[in-house]
Formats: C-alpha cells, sequence, structure tokens
C-alpha cells in the first residue's frame, strides 16, 4: 500500500509556525497553512495566546501605576496642608500681636495637662479661642500665659459667625469714620437740588 509506512498526521496544526513540529504536507495541513497565509495577507496576524499570568501581569502594573498616582495626590495634599497650617499659626501670632491685651495662652480645658494649648483673644466683647499646635507654639512667646477661666455649660455662639460680623462692623466703622469728604463726595455725589 503506498503511504503504509509514512506515519498518520494526527494534528491537523502542526502546519502552525510557531508550535514547534516540522510541517507535514497533507491535504489537512496544507488547508490550514493556506487559511493562514490568507488571513496573515488581510492584516489578520494569527492571535498570540496570553495565559492568565501575562493578564495578572499587566492588571498589576496599572494596579502599581494607579497607586503611585494616588501617593502622588497624597504627597500634594499634604504639602497644601502643611503650608496652609503654617501660614494659620503665623496670621493667629499676628493676631495675638494686634491685641496685647487680651491674648493669652491657656491649656485646653478638655484635655490634660499635656494637651494642647489654646490661643484666646477677645473681640466684639467675646472671646475666641484657636487651638494650636505644640510644634507652633515658638511662634507665640510674646503671647502670656493663664490659667482656664471656667465657662458656662450652655453651648457657645458660632464663633465664625461672630468673627464675620466683627470684621463687617469693624469694615464700616473704618468706612465712616476713615473716609475724607472728597472721598465721600466721590462715593455720594449730591443729589439734584443740595449744595
Amino acid at each position: 500500500m503506498p503511504g503504509a509506512g509514512r506515519p498518520r498526521n494526527p494534528d491537523p496544526l502542526s502546519d502552525v509556525p510557531g508550535v514547534g513540529r516540522p510541517r507535514r504536507s497533507g491535504p489537512l495541513g496544507r488547508a490550514v497553512g493556506v487559511l493562514l497565509r490568507g488571513l496573515r495577507r488581510c492584516g489578520k496576524p494569527f492571535a498570540r495566546r496570553t495565559g492568565p499570568r501575562h493578564r495578572l501581569g499587566r492588571d498589576l502594573d496599572a494596579c502599581r501605576q494607579e497607586r503611585d498616582r494616588w501617593r502622588r495626590h497624597a504627597d500634594s495634599y499634604e504639602r497644601e496642608l502643611t503650608r496652609t497650617r503654617h501660614e494659620r499659626a503665623h496670621l493667629l501670632a499676628w493676631l495675638a500681636a494686634l491685641h496685647p491685651s487680651s491674648a493669652v495662652l491657656t491649656p485646653d480645658a478638655g484635655s490634660g495637662p499635656d494637651g494642647p494649648l489654646l490661643l484666646c483673644v477677645e473681640a466684639g466683647g467675646r472671646q475666641l479661642s484657636w487651638r494650636l499646635s505644640p510644634a507652633d507654639l515658638p511662634l507665640f512667646a510674646h503671647v502670656p500665659y493663664a490659667l482656664p477661666v471656667p465657662t458656662d455649660s450652655s453651648a457657645p455662639p458660632d464663633q465664625t459667625a461672630h468673627i464675620r460680623r466683627h470684621t463687617r462692623l469693624l469694615a464700616m466703622e473704618g468706612t465712616l469714620f476713615g473716609a475724607t469728604a472728597e472721598t465721600w463726595a466721590a462715593v455720594m455725589p449730591l443729589r439734584p437740588g443740595e449744595n
């Protein structure tokens, strides 16, 4: 019988390049080869198989890039927060220097003896207070220490609202008493019939 000594091709994909076995001729092998060559000419390369390890590696790289991006954001926010806290401490030290008669440092009544200190300033007939960081205390060397004053148990009014009202009053006072006659004439022109 012709071809009886030749082994039969059990794998029809043996003609596929990269499989690792030598090409064998046969009608099915030739048909697969023709199809693969046709697909390559159409611009559709033979798809390489990607295993789960390859996908996991790509996912891990993507997660690391996302983690690094969020770390950069967190570092940026931390720097901005540190800058803002530092600027706040300098502004409070300046405010204390502007109010030397009422500014005092006192221990926070809610914490123990080693707790944070409060800067207390009286403005607009009310005592205002801000908690200070121990790192900022050198900025307040000009402010005297005092014992905490017991407060009434009723809830204090909103400090921010009081500061807003007091700022508005100070601005109006500066406008009323600091403006010259020429400034008032420019802002409020005379009505018809007035001299």
